[in-house]
């Protein structure tokens, strides 16, 4: 006579035939034939009726939130910084012109506009402050239209853009690199010019003038190069 199954094992050896007289037995929400495998029955327990509601709270929630950070507007900053820097050739037959003042030398700066050093790095400083492309993306030297052209007209772009963003220079420190020529006789005059172009205070505006103690092509007297530091500051 064979044992009758407990709940959780069954002691007696599995048989074909002993296999194929097991009795159902009820687990909730589904009915499984014990070890008899191959009849696997399982009815599964109807969701709850609440659940769709739930699901289409949470997913008219997410859609809620991504709404509202979409609508949330960019983050102005209070102020942003920006680096230019630029180098030019010297070569002799053009004109030597720094901030916008031409100085006397026997070389001067080979470019497609006026080669001003300077401005062009002050223009490059501007424009990465406001995160924008660079002057050779805006002012391409591959169009024939800025050839020669002032760099003020540069200048005046970059200040536009500036106060079009809703900034105003907090104050700019701009470093010129050159082994000739001695630059003492004209630094107020490049500093009051760029003061003029960028519509700023002389107290926001610093220049100072480096020697390359004779190494490599700037203390060669073969090039001039400028670093430009600005600090812009959101309008109020």
């Amino acid at each position: 006579m064979a044992m009758a199954a407990s709940p959780l094992c069954h002691t007696t050896p599995f048989t074909k035939k002993s296999l194929s007289k097991q009795s159902p037995i009820q687990l909730p929400g589904a009915c499984v034939t014990r070890h008899a495998l191959p009849s696997l029955k399982i009815t599964a327990r109807p969701l709850s009726s609440s659940a769709p509601a739930v699901v289409a709270a949470a997913t008219s929630a997410v859609e809620s939130e991504s709404k509202q950070a979409a609508a949330a507007p960019a983050k102005v900053l209070p102020f942003r910084v920006g680096h230019g820097f630029d180098l030019h050739r010297l070569e002799p037959g053009y004109p030597l012109i720094i901030g916008g003042i031409n100085i006397p030398h026997d070389r001067g700066c080979e470019a497609h506009s006026d080669g001003d050093v300077l401005l062009h790095c002050v223009v490059d400083a501007i424009l990465g402050a406001l995160g924008l492309p660079d002057i050779g993306q805006i002012f391409p030297d591959t169009d024939p239209k800025w050839k020669g052209a002032a760099s003020s007209v540069f200048m005046k772009e970059a200040v536009r853009l500036m106060h079009e963003a809703g900034y105003e220079l907090g104050n700019l420190d701009a470093t010129l690199i050159l082994q000739r020529p001695k630059l003492s006789p004209h630094k107020e005059a490049i500093r009051s010019n760029l003061c003029e172009l960028l519509g700023a205070d002389p107290s926001v505006v610093n220049l100072k003038a480096k020697t390359h103690e004779k190494v490599d092509s700037l203390g060669e007297n073969r090039s001039i190069a400028a670093h430009t530091v600005v600090l812009l500051m959101k309008k109020q």
